[in-house]
């Protein structure tokens, strides 16, 4: 075995035993994780529980707890072998009646939480029969919903109604102020790196650092802690913060531990900012939108070689 192979042997061993955290929610959790899938039970997702539109809305809005299709969406992702138990936690209602645009993902999560002591159980049982050893835990397992305040003092409940503002809130919080989910604390102190984002900003990266658990962790946490960009400029009032900006509001909720360094597509991104980069490819050939999770794997194995 040459030099260079024996090294890259190492290096992948010691990939493999490192633990990773990622935080968020929608499809950019989703293909982080599934950039993860390979680890195993050394990857853990950390989903924001707060929305109220869709499905999960509805739901909510009837039977309360907290929102399910984020956790369904991550789940989906991590889904390597079609069976028809995947087919079935996929289907998604169509028609006239009250079911139409329904998940029946959504609706199996909720009636094993009703069977469950808690909802980390029910999406363990979900994991299980899915064979999905990546863990998802929710943010918080008490309902809660996001919220902010703008310029103007007016205060906007909802993340569906937060989404659609016209200007950057002055504050965003969760209400009530729930407990983080103890095992998505203890992932985060346990973990070598913790990667925040893709995807929407205000809605699904930062909600969880809104919880003082999770913030706390995160400042305390040895792990090196990875921004990542989107790929597309997002549209509402994420939309016009700055790179910049993000950075600053992830700082103050982490209680002003730095962001170690940002992983972007985007040479423009750099140089709008004075924080350690990464520049590399990240959009799918497909969809320039969305992340290649192949490019995002290699990418996060570089940042824990690196370390």
């Amino acid at each position: 075995m040459t030099t260079s192979s024996a090294a890259n042997t190492s290096a992948a061993l010691s990939i493999e035993h490192q633990k990773i955290v990622a935080i968020g929610g929608g499809h950019g959790l989703g293909r982080v994780l599934a950039a993860l899938s390979h680890l195993g039970e050394q990857a853990t997702g950390i989903v924001t529980t707060t929305d109220n539109g869709g499905s999960t809305g509805r739901i909510r809005q009837c039977q309360g707890g907290i929102a399910w299709g984020d956790m369904r969406n991550c789940i989906n992702q991590l889904i390597t072998t079609p069976s028809i138990g995947s087919m079935l936690f996929e289907y998604r209602f169509r028609g006239n009646g009250e079911l139409d645009g329904h998940n029946l993902g959504n609706l199996m999560l909720t009636a094993l939480d009703n069977l469950s002591v808690r909802p980390l159980d029910a999406i363990n049982l979900i994991r299980d029969m899915l064979n999905v050893d990546t863990h998802i835990l929710p943010m918080s397992e008490h309902a809660a919903d996001l919220s902010a305040i703008d310029a103007k003092g007016n205060l906007t409940r909802g993340e569906v109604c937060v989404d659609e503002l016209d200007a950057v809130p002055r504050r965003l919080f969760v209400e009530p102020n729930v407990p983080a989910t103890q095992e998505a604390v203890d992932a985060i102190l346990a973990a070598d790196l913790v990667l925040l984002g893709p995807g929407s900003f205000l809605t699904s990266v930062m909600p969880p650092l809104l919880l003082n658990g999770i913030g706390k962790a995160l400042s305390q946490t040895k792990g090196q802690v990875v921004f990542i960009t989107n790929l597309a400029q997002e549209p509402g009032p994420a939309g016009l913060m700055t790179l910049e900006e993000m950075l600053v509001w992830l700082e103050r909720a982490m209680d002003g531990r730095p962001i170690d360094r940002v992983l972007t597509a985007y040479q423009k991104d750099a140089d709008q900012i004075s924080r350690p980069v990464t520049v590399t490819e990240l959009a799918s050939k497909n969809h320039e939108w969305r992340h290649d999770r192949e490019l995002l794997k290699q990418a996060i194995e570089r940042l824990l070689i690196a370390g």
